[in-house]
């Protein structure tokens, strides 16, 4: 690279002393200049992660919290500068260091960047040594003087809009919603969050949210709320019966609905939907309490009046399916249960076996239904919990089963958010992966977008606890927008399954581009993509073309109860 002279090896650069590695951030949109930076950092035994999209900065700082930011000054669409505001707004990295690396000679460029809060300005092109040793003496002298600033507690209220940080409503969940006691959640979704971010873009679309949020906050000043995802928030009311909560959702709706928001020269209402939920079901678990509130805020979307109320299911509800359900789940030994695979292929060929794990379910007739045929119905019954343990642990002894006999697979497992939101599932599932003896890496867990986004910030936590089984994970049907990349700065994923959407013919020019760009966002940031569903080769030329790594459909191979596809030999 130009930026980078001939030099000793990386190796004999001087490395971190620090028991803790250093971690450094690198908020950087050209992909050879964040590698070059990158690769110099984890040569000197550091940890390096880079964000390539702006967007996804604060939510990437969040999850990797950094002892130091290394940015750019000129990014598409924003600012090194601009970044740097953002972090000093934020309580946690007030005072953490920003280095600005960049080619940009200019002695204004460099006053301005010091004057908006950075700390260090580096211009290209610099000596591995050079960058290293900055980075390194900026982290010491900010880790001595944490010790002096450092801050016992995480901070609880957001700084724009005074509402609660996303953990510290759910440490409030969680002691409410398992107490006892009267109370409720309350769930409030803005209606086309997708239209206005198109209409107005990111960053005019983030202060119409916060504008939404700070309102909130005046009306909720009495209980706790917090932005749950991109354009949700969360109530916990704690005391009140389901009367005073039903008129409550209706403050709330009407409060939102009835202010008038400016967005630039453009003044608008923003319509809401209220899904809410009394505690007095007994929720064990915040995931409990959480998907109880998602589920009425579903039912919200289709009410005239835009608020509805959770009903539990009938567990013990007269179905057919049901009692089939349940009847396999407490048998060990009935067959009614069983998993079928499709092979998931990489385009590039190669002999790694992969496989997408899917749940069937056999009538007394002898008929077989597919998950879809079943699934909701297993959850209004009470039961999907039951059946993503039984999936898991059937697909943990099948993994065990092929290691000993020296034929290893992976497997691609879905799993509902509401499961792994349990707080006593990580630990569970960590506990079947030793009994099983089985490399965590073997395996896959899915997660479904359109669940996952409600559930992010439960699941962040799942998965912090399981990345140290070796568990990777994979996010399903996925469609590209600002909410959906922001979602894949919180959770540690290494896959992206493309939605189906994609791989139908004829294939909108709208849906093409977004193919492309879901494709080349996940490149950016490390994921390889899936591109499932696929039937019409015409379908798979243009996903192939558009960069897909991997490929899964009937086009392949239609999903068998055997596992003896020859991946060497597959060719597309």
């Amino acid at each position: 690279m130009n930026d980078a002279p001939s030099e000793s090896p990386l190796s004999e650069l001087p490395s971190a002393a620090e028991s803790d590695r250093f971690r450094v951030l690198i908020v950087e949109d050209d992909r050879s200049q964040a590698m070059f930076a990158e690769a110099i950092l984890r040569g000197a035994g550091m940890e390096a992660e880079v964000v390539a999209m702006p967007d996804g900065m604060m939510a990437t700082l969040e999850r990797f919290e950094p002892d130091l930011v290394l940015m750019d000054l000129h990014m598409p669409g924003t600012s090194g500068t601009s970044l740097t505001e953002q972090i000093r707004e934020h309580p946690r990295f007030r005072h953490m260091p920003v280095v600005f690396l960049t080619g940009d000679q200019n002695p204004d460029s460099e006053l301005t960047a010091l004057e908006h809060g950075g700390d260090d300005y580096i211009v290209k092109p610099v000596r591995p040594r050079h960058l290293v040793v900055a980075v390194q003496s900026r982290i010491r002298r900010a880790r001595a003087i944490g010790h002096s600033l450092q801050v016992t507690t995480e901070p609880t209220r957001h700084p724009v809009t005074g509402l609660y940080t996303r953990p510290a409503l759910m440490k409030i969940l969680l002691e409410q919603a398992t107490s006892g006691i009267h109370g409720g959640a309350l769930l409030i979704e803005m209606g086309n969050a997708a239209a206005l971010h198109d209409r107005f873009g990111y960053a005019e679309f983030e202060d119409l949210i916060n504008a939404a949020g700070g309102k909130l906050q005046e009306l909720t000043r009495n209980e706790a709320a917090a932005r749950l995802s991109d354009n949700a928030f969360l109530v916990v009311a704690g005391g009140h019966d389901a009367g005073w909560l039903e008129e409550y959702a209706r403050r709330l709706r009407d409060g939102i609905g009835y202010t008038e928001f400016r967005v630039g020269d453009t003044t608008l209402r923003l319509r809401c939907t209220v899904g809410y939920t009394t505690f007095e079901h007994g929720f064990s678990d915040t995931g409990e309490a959480l998907a109880a509130a998602e589920d009425a805020a579903r039912e919200a979307h289709g009410s005239p009046i835009g608020i509805a109320r959770y009903l539990p299911p009938d567990r013990f509800v007269a179905n057919e399916i049901v009692d089939e359900l349940r009847a396999a789940l407490s048998d060990e030994k009935s067959d009614a249960l069983y998993l079928a695979f499709q092979p998931v292929v990489a385009v590039a060929g190669g002999n790694e076996a992969r496989y997408q794990v899917l749940v069937r379910m056999r009538g007394p007739d002898g008929s077989v239904r597919k998950a879809a045929e079943f699934l909701d119905i297993a959850q209004n019954a009470g039961l999907l919990a039951d059946l993503d343990r039984w999936v898991m642990q059937t697909a943990l002894k099948l993994l065990r089963d092929r290691r000993r006999a020296s034929r290893p697979i992976q497997l691609i497992v879905s799993q509902s958010p509401r499961t792994l939101a349990q707080d006593s599932y990580a630990s569970w599932l960590q506990q079947a992966i030793r009994d099983a003896d089985v490399d965590g890496q073997a395996l896959i867990i899915d997660l479904r977008l359109e669940e996952a986004l409600v559930h992010a910030v439960l699941l962040r936590e799942f998965c912090r606890q399981m990345t140290s089984s070796g568990v990777q994970f994979s996010l399903s049907q996925y469609r590209h927008n600002m909410e959906t990349s922001q979602l894949i700065d919180v959770l540690p994923l290494g896959y992206l399954r493309l939605a189906s959407d994609f791989a139908r013919l004829p294939l909108a020019q709208s849906l093409h581009d977004e193919m492309r760009e879901a494709i080349y966002f996940a490149h950016r940031q490390g994921l390889q993509v899936i591109a499932q569903g696929v039937e019409d080769p015409q379908a798979a030329a243009a996903l192939w073309i558009g960069g897909i790594d991997f490929i899964q459909g009937n086009l392949v191979h239609r999903p068998e109860q055997t596992l003896d596809f020859d991946f060497r030999s597959a060719t597309l």
